[in-house]
């Protein structure tokens, strides 16, 4: 699942460019050489996130927090000096049934923003309290579209939802995997849905078990309001109480933001994330070592099975967990494995690589992963993250409580972590660590010198091999270790310019000759 962002300014970049070459190069003369010095890649214009409504607990606490870091590069000359982000209200349909459904308007498009970031590196921050905190439709350009992240982090202390709910705001997308959602008993799962667009979406809902996909009641698709949020509780979808499923997203039309709402009874509740896209291999970053329960969960959405070697990055390097060497994945059906409490003390991320070499099937996949005992348990997931790439960030990062998970499953990597200035004031701080070939790095991050509020991180891959990584909060609450974790993906602040190919002097022929 790839953030959607546009940026008509490198559209702009590139057209110039093409008609000062077309302008200035003598007829007859191709344009490639000179169009391949052009700079290859600018900073986006403009890009969308989307946050889903938080909580329907009366005692839930969000705290929403908006960060772009600052340029890594020195400015594009012709790149905008200023720029705004903001988070506003959207709408929110609620799906009753099958039947029919009921709109409860939440607030508009054009209420009062929740959230206005004024300048890059400086995260801002709000909080809502209550089960009426809305869905939020965000924008950003200019000079803050670049790198652009939200945090929406909930603390729930009692009831049937309780526990720490954590969710990255998400771009809006075509296409979502889901594999860790369930229809069973006792677990009460959401597919919160956001529509960025001024035109209705039509959705379709897809979902897959142990014995392959299941019929539901959506046969149609599904309308998601303009600029506004439609949550859908998976249950009311199908007849069938099913443990592991995996749901897949698709648009027929327009665009979402996709992420599910889990509550489970005596485990407490979080978001799941989508997985990343489709492929062979899977890194699943940020097991902490406290794991008491780690439960995979495997999806080969091909026409072909799937067999994998599951590997188990730690600090000292990779291992295979006794008893689950391998997995085979069937075509079209959901596979789990319960690791238990594969970590043993150390933290670690799970690895999954092709078990045969030239069986290159594409999986989606997704951890569950318990802390805790008894009534003090709690629950996260962590689905499969692309590589941080050339830099990736996460908000809301704490004094107490955070921790930075750092996985390079094919080769050493240096990796640059800077902690921004926090919301309420501090400097910014970085540090640089090196991360061995398949392990797993995990400490507490640099915080701010004279940190008041919370902060931004920022990832940057320096050198070396592709780095993973995760961040986990923890806010212990009550005698439980509540906790949520959320991997980082690879912000594409940036564009590439495409190169001219093509030989204009056929336009100054044509111009010559007053065609």
């Amino acid at each position: 699942m790839k953030p959607t962002t546009t940026s008509l300014l490198a559209a702009v970049a590139a057209l110039g460019a093409i008609t000062a070459l077309a302008a200035a190069t003598a007829p007859g003369a191709p344009v490639t050489e000179v169009a391949a010095k052009l700079t290859p890649r600018l900073p986006i214009e403009r890009s969308n996130l989307l946050c889903p409504a938080p909580s329907n607990a009366e005692v839930a606490e969000t705290t929403y927090t908006s960060f772009t870091p600052k340029p890594s590069r020195p400015p594009h000359p012709t790149r905008p000096a200023t720029g705004t982000a903001e988070l506003r209200p959207g709408t929110v349909q609620l799906v009753a049934n099958a039947a029919g459904s009921a709109e409860k308007p939440d607030g508009t498009s054009a209420g009062k923003p929740v959230l206005s970031l004024a300048v890059p590196g400086k995260p801002v921050t709000a909080t809502v309290n209550g089960s009426d905190a809305p869905a939020l439709v965000g924008t950003a350009d200019g000079h803050l579209a670049p790198g652009w992240t939200a945090q929406q982090t909930t603390a729930v202390t009692a009831g049937e939802a309780r526990g720490l709910l954590g969710t990255a705001c998400t771009g809006p997308d075509t296409e979502a995997w889901f594999p860790g959602a369930s229809t069973a008993e006792g677990r009460r799962d959401y597919l919160h849905l956001t529509n960025p667009d001024d035109a209705h979406s039509v959705v379709d809902i897809e979902l897959y078990g142990a014995d392959g996909q299941l019929k539901t009641t959506l046969p149609d698709g599904l309308s998601v309001p303009a600029r506004g949020s439609t949550p859908v509780l998976l249950s009311t979808l199908t007849t069938e109480a099913v443990p592991d499923l995996t749901v897949r997203v698709t648009t027929r039309s327009g665009r979402v933001g996709a992420v599910v709402r889990t509550a489970e009874d005596t485990v407490g509740s979080d978001w799941l994330a989508a997985s990343a896209d489709p492929a062979a291999t899977a890194v699943l970053p940020g097991i902490p070592a406290d794991a008491t329960s780690v439960r995979l969960v495997v999806f080969a959405p091909g026409e072909a099975d799937a067999e994998l070697k599951v590997q188990l990055a730690g600090p000292g390097g990779s291992l295979v967990p006794a008893g689950h060497e391998t997995v085979r994945v069937k075509s079209g059906m959901t596979t789990t494995v319960d690791l238990a409490d594969v970590t043993k003390g150390e933290p670690g991320s799970l690895l999954l690589t092709p078990a045969h070499k030239g069986l290159n099937t594409p999986v989606v996949a997704a951890l569950r992963v318990v802390r805790g005992t008894k009534a003090a348990q709690e629950v996260a997931f962590v689905p499969a993250a692309e590589p941080v790439g050339e830099r990736a960030s996460v908000a809301d990062n704490r004094a107490q409580g955070t921790t930075l998970s750092l996985t390079a499953p094919t080769a050493t990597s240096k990796v640059r972590v800077t902690a921004s200035t926090g919301t309420g004031g501090g400097e910014p701080t970085t540090a640089t660590y090196t991360v061995k070939a398949g392990t797993t790095l995990a400490f507490a991050p640099p915080v701010p010198d004279g940190l008041t509020g919370s902060y931004g991180l920022t990832v940057e891959t320096v050198s070396g091999g592709p780095v993973h990584a995760a961040r986990t909060l923890a806010l212990p609450r009550r005698g439980v270790q509540m906790f949520t974790i959320q991997t980082l993906t690879y912000d594409r602040g940036t564009v590439a310019v495409p190169e001219v190919e093509r030989d204009l002097s056929v336009l100054d022929d044509r111009a010559g000759t007053g065609s």
